[in-house]
This record gives C-alpha cells, structure tokens and sequence, in this order.
C-alpha cells in the first residue's frame, strides 16, 4: 500500500533537515529520489547519505526562486528519468521581524521563495504529469505558523498562509487529472538549524506545557505524513493540510 517502487520523487531543500528525512523516508519506500540544494557539495553528501542505506538518490542543484533555473532543471530531470512522480516543495526561508522592519525587497524575497516558487514548481511538474497521464503528487511543506500567528512574524506567516491556499486550489484544479495537491505543516522540530533553540529551557517548558506530547519533533518523525500522501494509500486525499506538530494546534 504504501511501496514507493518505481517512482520518481523531487524534493526541494533536501540536503540537510527536514527535507533530507522526507527524503529518506520516501527513499525507503523504494521511490528514486532526487536531492535539491544550492550548495552542490551539501547535495553530494546528502545523496551518498541516501545511497549508504540502500536507496536510490540523484542530486540536482537549482535556486527554486530562479525561474530560468528551476525550467532548465525541469528539463534535466526528465530528460534522465521522465516526468517526476512526486514533487515536495520543502524549501523554505524565515525572516523573524516585525512589519515595519521590513523593506520592499525583504518582503518579496519571502514571497519568491515560500509562495512564488512553490506555484511555479507545481506547474513545472503537473504539466509533465499531464502529459504523461498516470497521475501524481504533489506536496507542499507549509508551517503551523500558517494557521496560527504571533507578533513579528508577519512575513513568514502570510507566505506560508498562501502556501496552505495554494494548497486547496490546485488540489481543486488538479483533481481532474488525478494528480492529488496536499500539505504537511512542520511545528517545532529540533533541525540542525535550530539547535541553539532547542537547547533553550524556556522554550523546552514552552512546549512542554503548549504541546499534546510535550517535547520537540525529532526530525525523522516527519517522513511517515509525507511517505504516506505520497503513496496509494491517498489515492482519495486532497487539498488537505496535515500538521505534524505534537499537538500544538490541538492543544489548547
């Protein structure tokens, strides 16, 4: 139900982090994954990383806020493997500033890379899973921070908002072509990057006493919700949002 074999899944933002255990996760489902970063020596690792265990990786390095980039490694991809199966979008940037901090130029970088990008990736890939006719999926990685808000986050939560938008929309115009468009909303992960917070008591009693499970995610308990939309086993999900959060929307 959930075998993977014989797909082909992008994943953006995979080197390292979330996006690296998604991609293993997927990896281990059987699919051929295909690694994305900007920094090509970080892809290579992440790619051998994969491959140590068995599975089938493939790295490929664009900036997703470059369209001309994200076309030609469109192309790329396949021309070596055909029109990818999966598509997760995972990249993502955070800027933590308040509204009148923000300058044109900050606010439409948020934009390129957590909004823009996403939608023109999804096109890129549903136009290749249209012409090849058996499907797809799509998976776009947004945040709690859509949902929910605080002070000095503004940027970041409207963008991942859209992005949980975008979401419903084209699960609602891509359905026809039996390519499902879902989202998994990521809460407080202890990544690498945000080691120094995790290690923070007071964000520690923070989620102790704001989460169902009381702790920090552990990144690999990612890879089950984005393994699972991306298999048969949702054939019949769409334009869903799953948070993988130990309960801190739930909680009250």
């Amino acid at each position: 139900m959930f075998s993977l074999e014989g797909k082909t899944a992008l994943l953006t933002g995979s080197a390292r982090g979330l996006g690296l255990q998604m991609a293993l996760g997927l990896a281990r489902q059987k699919a051929r994954v295909v690694l994305n970063g900007r920094n090509a020596s970080a892809v290579d690792e992440a790619v051998a990383t994969i491959r140590a265990e068995g599975g089938l990786a493939e790295g490929l390095v664009f900036d997703v806020s470059e369209p001309e980039g994200v076309r030609q490694a469109m192309l790329e991809l396949e021309r070596s493997f055909g029109a990818p199966h999966i598509l997760v979008n995972n990249v993502g940037i955070r800027d933590r500033r308040g509204m009148f901090e923000f300058e044109h130029a900050d606010l439409q970088r948020m934009l390129d890379v957590n909004l823009i990008a996403p939608f023109m990736l999804c096109r890129e890939a549903a136009e290749r899973m249209i012409q090849r006719g058996e499907g797809g999926r799509i998976i776009n990685v947004t945040s709690i921070a859509g949902p929910i808000a605080g002070a000095g986050d503004a940027a970041y939560t409207a963008a991942k908002g859209g992005l949980a938008a975008l979401t419903r929309a084209l699960a609602a115009e891509l359905g026809r072509h039996r390519i499902t468009v879902n989202g998994v909303a990521p809460g407080f992960f202890a990544t690498e990057t945000n080691a120094s917070v995790a290690a923070n008591e007071g964000v520690q009693r923070m989620l102790q006493r704001r989460t169902s499970l009381g702790r920090w995610g552990q990144p690999a308990e990612i890879a089950g919700a984005v393994a699972f939309l991306a298999s048969d086993a949702a054939s019949y999900v769409t334009g869903e949002i799953i948070a993988v959060d130990g309960g801190y929307l739930a909680h009250f």
